[in-house]
């Protein structure tokens, strides 16, 4: 990151994805070994987690359907509904699972970018082994964010939930026409409500490793840095977002579903679906890092590298992150 702090601020989408693209041409070993240590294994977990749960979940329709063709109170019926209860439990069991290790990696992978450009934006020296000494560390603070988000998120979701109910009792049943177009508005606005609480997110992530604030601070620190570049970020996340949705739907078509073609086949697809969601998942977390320090250059906190350095260093030893007014940018003038 050559830039000068002041010049970060002018980065627009195709800028911060160029810069993206920089930091790991220009360090593509360290970040080879982060990808296939942390990142390789979280694509695997998020693609045999579509595959897996399409299976089981065509198990359980087509035994449902076997249900429907039997007698209720039958001995075959009995048999086939206990079956589809053990199947039903077996999905969800495979569902918190693959959430717990997705939850894990995903955060061990955060952390180890966030920290390794942070140590490439204060020419600190950056090793692979330094860099997965550190990460148990920082993973712990980004799991206390995470719980706050996910708090909020359910809270958000029970007041959703709630406001819906009123909608069909009090406009939908009784104005049918009004209903129709204000549900639609509803969903819309549940959506972008969403999508904003997942920007919050993904910024505090970053926020939670590079300055001594965690769980509902960093959210709040996050919501803070966003405003007058909230509409980079979505652009920034909308495309990314774009091409994971088009990965994924490929995927689908192809490997889950594409029976018609033949098993070597399927697994090129599957190794090339792979690949590409390897290379996604790196670049949202590099771009993502890279939107903070935009962030920080438009709202004129100057980051003192130093002070920055040293608590990239506090890392290394035994855990005692510095205080605000160490760690904290400070203002410049423009």
């Amino acid at each position: 990151m050559d830039r000068e702090q002041e010049e970060m601020q002018f980065l627009g989408v195709f800028g911060i994805y160029k810069e993206a693209c920089n930091i790991i041409i220009s360090w593509k070993k360290i970040f080879t070994q982060i990808t296939l240590t942390l990142i390789l294994p979280l694509s695997l977990i998020f693609l045999a987690h579509i595959e897996v749960s399409d299976v089981l979940f065509r198990k359980i329709w087509i035994n449902e359907m076997y249900l429907d063709q039997n007698q209720v109170g039958t001995a075959k019926y009995n048999r086939i509904s206990d079956h589809i209860s053990s199947e039903v439990s077996l999905f969800w069991l495979f569902k918190a699972a693959y959430f717990t290790f997705f939850l894990i990696f995903s955060l061990l992978s955060t952390s180890a970018v966030v920290y390794t450009i942070a140590c490439i934006y204060t020419s600190r020296q950056v090793s692979y082994s330094k860099v997965m000494s550190v990460v148990p560390k920082v993973w712990k603070r980004l799991m206390v964010t995470f719980l706050w988000y996910f708090l909020a998120l359910f809270l958000y979701n029970v007041l959703v939930m709630m406001l819906f109910v009123l909608w069909f009792f009090l406009v939908a049943i009784p104005y049918h026409d009004a209903g129709f177009v204000t549900g639609i508005i509803l969903v819309v606005l549940y959506f972008v409500g969403a999508l904003y609480l997942t920007l919050i997110w993904q910024f505090s992530t970053v926020i939670s490793v590079l300055e001594d604030v965690r769980g509902m601070q960093a959210l709040n620190k996050s919501k803070a840095l966003l405003k007058g570049k909230m509409w980079l970020a979505i652009f920034v996340f909308l495309i990314w977002g774009l091409f994971s949705y088009l990965l994924q739907f490929a995927f689908q078509k192809l490997v889950v579903h594409g029976w018609r073609f033949g098993l070597a086949s399927r697994v090129g697809y599957g190794v090339l679906s792979l690949l590409g969601l390897v290379v996604l998942m790196l670049f949202g977390l590099v771009i993502q890092t890279i939107l903070y320090f935009v962030c920080k250059s438009y709202h004129h906190e100057n980051i003192d590298k130093s002070a920055l350095s040293d608590h990239l260093e506090v890392y290394l030893g035994e855990y005692v992150p510095l205080k605000a007014k160490d760690v904290q940018l400070e203002h410049f003038e423009v």
